[in-house]
């Protein structure tokens, strides 16, 4: 291999769009649509994701000696841990009640999608290697408390434990495909009386509205207006101020429409009800929902039941639906391993955490196999 060289930049727009796409999503992998140039930098141009909000891009890049883009990582030099759903606000509290200081940190990962995919962007194990080392070693440089990498696949965290870094373990729940070419064959795959249930409620969902999917053309600015204050009114309620700003959604329409589902219920001639949804070569990814009128089981039949018509008929493979709910359970989406990476400076806190996540990862294991005794299928 020629001689390598690690660099930070401090926008996507320093990278040209082609060639961090040729290695974030090659032609031989899973297209991911959340690792797009589009996606990211539509994060960072928005002002979504910047030093204001508390997401400074520091990007690592690998290149040759020549220019040529071999590799990289999505980073972050992160003043909270805020958007992340992997929480460390114990570790950042025990820290610096011990006189340390544990903000800024380093974070590789998707701003706000708890999504699992590829993080360190190399085919080359020795490249994906230096990356590693790289961020450790500017960590180490920059005095950085520590260094984490959230929803890698299975086989990168594993990876990653050999190169020192600690391991976690979370869940979500996972819709799979197993061959269904219609949503009667899915409902058939389940108990009499949860197959009953499930009709029962999406009827009940459907009564006097009218439900849309849009992609590509179909979607216009309009439609965009009223995702954007169906999201508004979901993140006043539940987190006080949403992540994503207008002009983010402006972008990706603009950029990646064709890689987009937008789910609308409409009533009375007027929207009510909107839930978001990425496209990707095998799975269709839940992510953002809300709405401006109440009604009885909307919330389940956009984000759930929807999503799963709509992965049905374009072939994919599962549905993502985001972090947490165990509601998702009776609607058959199964208990699934998450993973996040970790490396701490400081020896002693590492030791804490590292006893601590060998705990946790046996708790999670159990809860998911009782989980999994839970789901609505038929016993075979």
């Amino acid at each position: 291999m020629s001689q390598i060289v690690l660099r930070t930049v401090s926008a996507l727009s320093q990278i040209d769009r082609d060639e961090w796409d040729a290695i974030a999503n090659p032609a031989s992998l899973e297209y991911d649509p959340f690792l797009s140039w589009d996606f990211l930098d539509a994060l960072e141009t928005s002002g979504s994701a910047s030093e204001a909000t508390g997401w400074l891009p520091r990007h690592m890049i690998a290149e040759t000696e020549d220019g040529e883009l071999v590799g990289a990582l999505p980073l972050y030099a992160k003043g909270h841990s805020q958007g992340e759903y992997v929480f460390d606000h114990g570790w950042a509290d025990a820290y610096e009640r011990a006189g340390g200081q544990y903000y800024p940190k380093l974070l590789t990962a998707i701003p706000f999608t708890p999504v699992t995919g590829r993080r360190v962007l190399a085919q080359d194990p020795a490249i994906r290697d230096a990356l590693i080392a790289g961020i450790i070693q500017t960590a180490q440089k920059w005095g950085i408390s520590s260094w984490h990498l959230n929803f890698p696949t299975q086989a990168d965290w594993m990876a990653n434990n050999e190169l020192g870094l600690l391991r976690r373990m979370d869940r979500q729940y996972v819709w799979f495909n197993r061959g269904y070419e219609t949503y009667e064959d899915f409902l058939a795959a389940l108990a009499s009386r949860k197959r009953k249930a499930l009709k029962k409620e999406r009827a009940a969902a459907q009564a006097e509205i009218e439900i849309e999917r849009l992609s590509g053309e179909a979607l216009s600015p309009s439609h965009w207006d009223v995702f954007f204050a169906c999201y508004q009114d979901t993140g006043a309620r539940k987190w006080g101020s949403p992540y994503l700003n207008r002009d983010f959604f402006d972008l990706i329409h603009r950029r990646m429409a064709d890689k987009i589902l937008l789910v609308m219920a409409k009533a009375d001639g007027r929207y009510i009800a909107s839930a978001l949804n990425f496209i990707g070569s095998d799975a269709l990814y839940g992510r953002y929902w809300g709405r401006l009128e109440d009604r009885p089981y909307l919330h389940f039949e956009l984000c759930y039941h929807q999503a799963i018509d709509a992965a049905i008929e374009l072939g994919l493979a599962r549905v993502e639906a985001g972090a947490q709910g165990e509601h998702k359970l009776a609607r058959g989406y199964e208990p699934t391993a998450v993973y996040s990476n970790h490396w701490i400076a400081h020896e002693g806190l590492r030791d804490a955490v590292g006893d601590f996540l060998e705990r946790e990862r046996d708790a999670v294991e159990h809860e998911i196999a009782l989980q999994r005794q839970e789901t609505p299928f038929k016993v075979v």
